[in-house]
């Protein structure tokens, strides 16, 4: 068992006997390629795709698969990518390593900036960019250490971090707001330092973990079939620990008392009801929708309070979720799973059967680039549903989940025919060119 959890390589980088083979360093990088895809998709999914009507089905549980755990592989690729600008399994020193952390700043500032703009524009989609940009800042302290520790700052921020999420729900955080009230970020965006760490969609104190583990993974060659091995296993063990043993342990626990509540629901539900009477809301635009919770605001005073909730006092119960989102230590470790059997897969796959290549061209082609795919969806979405020249929004659903999918695969696979990089990526690539006058 040892030899298969053990993420230290047995020999020094420099000491390994064989190169890879061009195939197996090719599937490397398209298999990781296809693995961005993926996410940007699962993301798509997330943000146009349709909920399921009911819950507790196979239905709602296939159709559920991509929220949560898309941008988790997202994450977990960011690390993973982190590390290979500083050289991967065979790390730089010197010069290189400097303008590799140079690069590695400018990017993060750019994705801090980028995603700020982006939320301040108004879009109704959670964006990641801005949490990215601040990961990568929090992650170059670390850029150096080995395999083998990355997977332990893993484990350590993926239990620590929710226990600490948990805690500040409990104690006096009035000095967040005093924070946010000086933030730049907060003042143009919304969406400030506090909110990227602590209590955002994607709290920082959680979603290291999955930098870290994709730093992990980052560090190992990739190209060798015993790591993709190791890697495929860890994958679905990690899931089956993460999902499982949140099924397991949550029917062992007492169902809390929520009666009050139910109540509680029951009226908001009723006084919701009766103000969207005789309403078309299906379509309405993000301004319509403000303009309805201003006028009806004295409904949210009917919604259950954590007392009522019986969530007052640390949530240890809490601590067992792994629904998306909830940024719990099962949660984490399942969606890191999912990540690690995704990217072995992809990569093991594509490293030994070329002709998959072929077939899954418009899929790489997405994942060579991938910010621009992601950026050109929350464009979309601030076109279609946010701000529609028409006034009256498209519906979400299966249909614009496909027509975005179709559209990027041609849009990428025809840009990759004459040029090398995104448009977004030739952007970031000319902004991090200064890196090269490090000395």
């Amino acid at each position: 068992m040892s030899n298969i959890i053990d993420f230290k390589p047995r020999v020094p980088a420099a000491a390994m006997e064989d190169p890879p083979s061009p195939d197996a360093s090719i599937g490397r990088i398209v298999g990781l390629d296809a693995a961005r895809a993926l996410a940007v998709f699962g993301m798509y999914y997330s943000h146009v795709g349709p909920f399921p009507d009911e819950t507790g089905t196979w239905k709602s549980f296939l159709m559920e698969i991509p929220h949560g755990r898309s941008s988790a592989l997202f994450a977990t690729l960011a690390g993973l990518s982190l590390v290979l600008i500083a050289g991967g399994s065979r790390p730089k020193t010197g010069r290189p390593m400097r303008q590799a952390v140079v690069r590695i700043a400018i990017r993060s500032l750019l994705l801090l900036a980028l995603g700020s703009w982006l939320v301040a524009m108004g879009t109704s989609i959670v964006v990641i960019l801005a949490y990215y940009g601040l990961f990568f800042l929090l992650a170059l302290p670390f850029i150096k250490l080995r395999a083998r520790t990355l997977a332990i700052l893993a484990v350590v921020v993926g239990i620590g971090g929710p226990l600490l999420i948990q805690w500040l729900w409990t104690v006096d955080t009035t000095w967040m707001d005093a924070f946010s009230a000086k933030d730049p970020l907060a003042m143009w965006s919304g969406e400030g330092l506090v909110s990227l760490l602590f209590n955002g969609t994607y709290p920082g104190l959680a979603w290291m973990a999955y930098m870290f583990a994709g730093m992990a993974i980052g560090r190992l060659d990739l190209t060798r079939l015993a790591i993709q091995v190791r890697l495929l296993i860890i994958g679905p063990a990690l899931a089956l620990l993460g999902y499982g043993g949140a099924w397991l342990i949550g029917k062992t626990l007492p169902a809390a008392d929520t009666s009050a509540s139910d109540a509680e629901w029951k009226s908001f539900d009723q006084a919701w009801s009766k103000a969207l009477e005789g309403k078309d809301s299906a379509n309405w635009t993000e301004e319509q929708w403000k303009a309805f919770d201003a006028e009806h605001a004295s409904i949210y005073e009917l919604m259950p309070d954590d007392k009522s909730m019986g969530t007052s006092g640390f949530d240890w119960t809490g601590l067992v979720a792994a629904s998306p989102h909830s940024n719990m230590p099962f949660e984490l470790a399942g969606n890191i799973g999912v990540a690690f059997t995704i990217i072995a897969g992809l990569v093991f796959l594509l490293g030994r059967f070329g002709k998959l290549r072929f077939w899954l061209a418009p899929l790489i082609a997405v994942g060579s680039m991938s910010l621009t795919a992601y950026v050109a969806h929350i464009a979309a979405v601030w076109y279609l549903i946010d701000h529609p020249v028409n006034e009256v929004g498209y519906t979400t659903g299966w249909r614009m989940w496909a027509v975005f999918v179709v559209a990027m695969l041609a849009f990428a696979l025809l840009w990759k025919r004459f040029l090398k990089r995104g448009p977004l990526e030739y952007l970031m690539h000319w902004a991090t060119l200064p890196a090269k006058l490090v000395k």
